[in-house]
């Protein structure tokens, strides 16, 4: 059965699906004289322009003849990153499910240049998954799922049936691309279940060719590569902010500063500054990294600008509120920081 006929039988039994799709570059070459995946950005974006219609018509009459009514919706990682568009988005797609309608969702190539770089849809998958909170996240690729090792050259190579503890991975070689027409592979998928999981969500790599696999795996039954999501007490918020918001620059912090972040949960303060790194304006996100050996501890929002906080670094907070009269006391409140890890 074929992956749309299995996912109509998964809508017509009450269930809802959202699909994210890849696709549209290779759609567009199928229709252009060139044999091979380009790699100027600018012509990766013309090919998916022409690719991107031809890709959702195919969906839309696939579905329409199961009875089953579908919508195209386009994001980019700018969707994901704006706090008020990644609601938005979310608002639509629960909408659009509350319909009985399959949302069809792809990458828009043809304006982000980030997401072609990235590839395959797999961030984006998860983060459409975050975002609705999806009980399953299935990420159908060419292979069983996640081996030990490459199977194609390694006899005993096995596959990993289940996922509950991360640093068994530790030491898997995921791979890099896949096919000289996609841009994926199986490191990509391993990075969008690493962040399904952290939000509670179970996560399954499997082959789209075996028979009934969506099934299968919204069953619970064996499928590929299953992933135990993670016991989680972070919001939503701090999800988006860990995932989907890029980060614009950097502070170093002294190592009671780290300690406190880690370990206390506190705000952080100008005090435990001692290095500021790009160029960023107040309200976006930036990485916190310890000064003493650089290693990145959380992601915030942060209250100053990257010049106000070189005039700031270092001062105790009465200090800072003498020269900023109308700032804040924190330069990252809690409320507005995620850890790395955990």
């Amino acid at each position: 059965m074929a992956i749309t006929d299995q996912i109509i039988a998964f809508v017509k039994q009450g269930n809802s699906a959202v699909v994210v799709s890849s696709g549209a570059i290779s759609c567009g070459l199928g229709m252009l004289p060139v044999s091979k995946r380009p790699r100027e950005t600018v012509e990766l974006q013309a090919v998916s322009a022409v690719g991107q219609g031809r890709l959702y018509h195919r969906y839309y009459e696939l579905f329409r003849r199961g009875g089953v009514t579908t919508a195209q919706i386009l994001l980019t990682s700018y969707d994901i990153a704006a706090r008020s568009q990644y609601l938005n988005a979310r608002g639509t797609l629960l909408k659009l499910r509350e319909w009985g309608i399959v949302p069809i969702i792809n990458e828009n190539d043809t304006t982000s240049a980030d997401e072609i770089r990235y590839g395959d849809n797999d961030f984006l998958a998860a983060q459409v998954a975050m975002l609705i909170k999806a009980d399953l996240l299935l990420l159908l690729t060419d292979t069983e799922g996640l081996y030990t090792g490459d199977p194609s050259v390694d006899p005993a190579a096995r596959l990993i049936e289940e996922v509950s503890d991360w640093s068994l991975l530790e030491g898997i070689e995921t791979g890099g691309a896949g096919t000289a027409i996609g841009s994926g592979g199986m490191k990509s998928k391993v990075v969008a279940a690493e962040m399904a999981t952290s939000a509670g969500i179970e996560v399954v790599i499997a082959s789209g060719a075996r028979p009934g696999v969506i099934t299968a795996a919204a069953r619970g039954e064996q499928a590929g590569t299953r992933f135990v999501p993670l016991e989680s007490s972070i919001s939503s918020f701090k999800l988006w902010l860990k995932y989907g918001r890029p980060s614009s620059g950097a502070v170093l912090v002294d190592d009671g500063a780290a300690a406190a972040l880690v370990g206390r949960g506190t705000s952080l303060l100008a005090a435990g500054i001692v290095g500021v790194e790009g160029e960023f304006d107040a309200g976006e996100a930036i990485d916190v990294l310890r000064a003493s050996d650089r290693e990145l501890i959380g992601k915030g929002i942060v209250t100053y600008a990257a010049g106000e906080l070189e005039q700031i670094k270092g001062l105790k907070s009465s200090r800072v509120m003498e020269l900023m009269p109308h700032g804040d006391e924190e330069v990252i409140h809690r409320d507005y920081f995620v850890l790395t890890e955990g």
